[in-house]
């Protein structure tokens, strides 16, 4: 079993900058991703950075240039830093890991919200 606690969520004025730390304890094993996703109301849940067991990254369009998904592994966290944030970026982000080959798992965090408005 993995858990994940995500933190550093929080309300930010536009043009600003937050970092996001999902830590994971248990064991991650094998050919896996690791990433944030983001809910807002009313939309369904959408991938915003990835970063997988062999350091291949992933962006949404709509993030690429601004956010950086990074991970330590000597402390089991990645991490998610986000500037120039835009009010489109206000929803819950979710930490995820979740197996890419071989035994399939998929653990999800308990959310954090961030909030981008003046």
């Amino acid at each position: 079993q993995v858990q994940l606690v995500e933190s550093g969520g929080d309300l930010v004025q536009p043009g600003g900058s937050l970092r996001l730390s999902c830590a994971a304890s248990g064991s991650i094993f094998g050919i896996y991703a690791m990433g944030w996703y983001r809910q807002a109301p009313g939309n369904q849940r959408e991938l915003v950075a990835a970063i997988t067991s062999r350091g291949t990254t992933n962006y949404a369009d709509s993030v690429k240039g601004r956010f950086t998904i990074s991970r330590d592994n000597a402390k089991n966290t990645v991490y998610l830093q986000m500037n120039s944030l835009e009010p489109e970026d206000t929803a819950v982000y979710y930490c995820n890991v979740h197996s890419i080959l071989g035994f399939k798992y998929d653990y999800w965090g308990q959310g954090t919200q961030v909030t981008v408005s003046s």
